[in-house]
């Protein structure tokens, strides 16, 4: 059960990856046989890649490969780095927040008003209901990066391994 918490958005990307996949090949065989395309597949993995990225966002918050411009981070001192972290956490998890919560305004304003989808006429809201979701799987994993490079900031060890490293490999 721990593993399948650890993986959860890996699992789902690979399930939604794997299932666009198909849905493209589908496509592209009904194409090249009979002239016509399957005019749904573009709703499905139009969709299908909003899903898959929010869910990436979640694996790249977890192991810390998030866009972040660390010029900055690296010239202050440990003090310095504290403070930095949690400012920028904090920001963070506000923004993944307020994604969250808007995202689901929008999947009960589309519950509401009853909007449909455009090729398949399904409830707009099947498609939406996994963004606040996927935005709180990564303020979960950002706080859990978040804490684990706090841990290595405070740990003597792991910042003298670190400084280490930068002495023996310089970037070129």
């Amino acid at each position: 059960m721990r593993t399948l918490l650890d993986n959860a958005e890996k699992i789902l990307c690979s399930l939604i990856f794997l299932t666009m996949t198909f849905l493209g090949f589908a496509n592209i065989v009904v194409r090249y046989l009979s002239n016509h395309s399957l005019a749904v597949t573009e709703e499905l993995l139009v969709n299908g890649f909003l899903l898959l990225t929010i869910f990436g966002a979640a694996i790249a918050a977890r192991r810390g490969e998030h866009l972040a411009v660390t010029v900055i981070f690296d010239c202050l001192p440990k003090r310095g780095k504290l403070a930095l972290m949690w400012i920028a956490g904090a920001l963070s998890v506000l923004l993944l927040t307020l994604s969250a919560w808007y995202s689901l305004e929008l999947v009960f304003n589309q519950i509401k008003s009853g909007t449909v989808s455009y090729g398949l006429q399904l409830p707009a809201w099947y498609y939406s209901v996994g963004l606040p979701f996927g935005f709180a799987i990564v303020v979960v994993r950002y706080l859990q990066h978040a804490a684990e490079t706090y841990r290595g900031l405070n740990d003597p060890v792991t910042e003298f391994r670190h400084e280490s490293e930068a002495l023996e490999a310089p970037h070129v």
